[in-house]
């Protein structure tokens, strides 16, 4: 079973910046895809950045692309994203989550493990 915490989240005026990371308990954190997902209230949950193993590829949705930053560490078996130029709409609980798949994922459904969510407030 991989724990997966994330921190960093809190309330940040719109234009501004947070870091969030996520500390993972896995053994063989490098053998892991790692995600960022966000959910805001009556909304599903959307990607929003995911990176590969080791190689340090990474994907984005659009509504984040050139804003946001996904990286890794696996020595410290922490993920990192980077959320830069805020807008109100990037308000959400965001989750950390670690996955198997041969290919990089960019759907919930292919993370075999999640976080509990640090929730993001991004004032107008």
């Amino acid at each position: 079973q991989v724990q997966l915490v994330e921190s960093g989240g809190g309330l940040v005026q719109a234009g501004g910046s947070l870091r969030l990371s996520c500390a993972s308990s896995a053994r063989a954190f490098s053998g892991y895809h790692m995600g960022w997902f966000r959910e805001a209230p009556g909304k599903e949950r959307e990607f929003v950045a995911s990176i590969r193993r080791t190689t340090a590829s990474t994907a984005y949705a659009n509504s984040v692309k050139g804003r946001f930053t996904i990286s890794r560490d696996n020595a410290k078996n922490t993920v990192y994203l980077q959320m830069n130029s805020l807008k109100p709409e990037d308000t959400a609980v965001y989750y950390c989550a670690a996955s198997t798949a041969i290919v990089l994922p960019t759907t919930a459904s292919n993370f075999n493990y999640w976080g509990q969510g640090t929730q993001v407030t991004v004032s107008s």
